[in-house]
């Protein structure tokens, strides 16, 4: 497998909420550090040991070195690429708080179902 000389990020581009973020980080100095990736388009295709269902599900980001991170943690790799965010980063990637941020987003994930538009895969 090739491997990226970046991060790249797996998001749900049909999740107002997810693609206003996107957005919002992708517009950001550092955005341009990571490579993004939504997965709700048709062609996307999010490489091994990922499945286009799991990457829909919640927020994946493959290391330059081929591992996968998801939820909290891959939130934490994002912030820490960026300005002004590397901080936060490094506090939600803690061994200490990385429990919590994780129980954060799993809550965040019960109530995102509510606002994601149906996938441009499934009109395609």
């Amino acid at each position: 497998m090739e491997t990226p000389d970046r991060p790249v990020a797996y998001y749900d581009g049909a999740c107002p909420v997810c693609a206003r973020e996107v957005a919002f980080w992708r517009g950001r100095p550092g955005g341009g550090a990571i490579a993004w990736v939504d997965v709700s388009a048709p062609d996307a295709a999010p490489g091994p040991g990922l499945t286009r269902a799991a990457a829909l599900a919640r927020m994946h980001v493959r290391l330059p070195d081929g591992r996968l991170v998801a939820g909290a943690r891959a939130f934490a790799v994002i912030w820490g690429t960026m300005p002004g965010f590397r901080r936060l980063g490094r506090l939600v990637g803690h061994p200490l708080v990385a429990p919590l941020a994780e129980a954060g987003y799993r809550g965040f994930l019960a109530v995102r179902r509510l606002w994601r538009r149906p996938s441009r895969a499934a009109s395609a």
